[in-house]
């Protein structure tokens, strides 16, 4: 794969426009995020202006928690026109294993316009496997086994034809071909809310410079790393401080001394 230093310098130099359509609970914390990697943050999601600004982009992440009507059709008219300009886009699946509203809407969007990356956690990933699978809330079943979400997620890809991304302990990234697994990370990432938003928008940030399957290995490998520097004992508010100080100083060094990918 491409190396992730190309990938995170590239952005830094080419400070790329990054569309976000996304939920109000984790607004600040993805544009914060995709500022630190040096790309600029866009949060437009009038429908009057969604396909304005998706022209101009770099890529486009579209997160479907918390979801309005008015969000609905501004991100099918977003991933309606990335499709039309050839321009790159995440799509986040966030509750779409708790809601059938949302489960339905996501394989509505993905048979309009196939985003690069489909991002969701174990469960969510499952759900649009599977019709026959639902879980309780917007956090991952913990019965859901590494081997067996990541078998669910390659053969996803390969029936899709684009990348899946199930977030988790350790993140599973497959193009249906390639498989990796990304063993970075920390639990202390589960006690603030809106940091697997932050992952979707640091995929979008790292797609403006790169193809989907290295754009998620890199954000999973750069957000778990920055996770793990980011610890503390004082609680979750000094955390969420600490992780994007971590993200707008971390290292190439540090990256390559404390990635762990696996590839299979």
């Amino acid at each position: 794969m491409q190396q992730i230093s190309d990938i995170t310098n590239s952005v830094k130099q080419n400070a790329p426009l990054i569309h976000c359509i996304t939920n109000p609970i984790s607004i600040n914390q993805c544009a914060n995020a995709i500022l630190c990697t040096g790309a600029r943050p866009m949060m437009a999601e009038h429908p009057e202006e969604a396909a304005v600004i998706t022209k101009t982009a770099g890529a486009v992440m579209l997160n479907m928690g918390n979801i309005t009507d008015v969000r609905k059709q501004s991100m099918l008219i977003s991933a309606q026109t990335a499709k039309e300009n050839n321009i790159k886009f995440v799509l986040d699946v966030c509750g779409a294993a708790c809601l059938p509203t949302r489960r339905k809407y996501a394989l509505s969007l993905i048979s309009t316009a196939l985003p690069t990356i489909i991002k969701g956690n174990y469960s969510e990933i499952t759900a649009l496997a599977r019709e026959d699978y639902s879980s309780s809330g917007v956090d991952a079943d913990t019965a859901l086994s590494l081997e067996t979400v990541t078998q669910t997620a390659k053969a996803l890809a390969q029936k899709l034809g684009t990348v899946i991304l199930a977030s988790g302990g350790t993140d599973i990234i497959t193009d249906g071909e390639n498989t990796a697994l990304v063993h970075n990370g920390t639990k202390q990432l589960g006690t603030v809310t809106g940091t697997g938003c932050m992952q979707g928008a640091l995929c979008a940030a790292f797609l403006s410079a790169a193809n989907g399957f290295d754009a998620a290995v890199s954000a999973c490998a750069v957000f778990g790393i920055c996770g793990q520097l980011a610890q503390t004992d004082k609680g979750a508010g000094s955390f969420m401080t600490n992780l994007l100080d971590a993200l707008s100083t971390v290292t190439g060094e540090q990256i390559t001394a404390l990635s762990k990918i696996q590839t299979l």
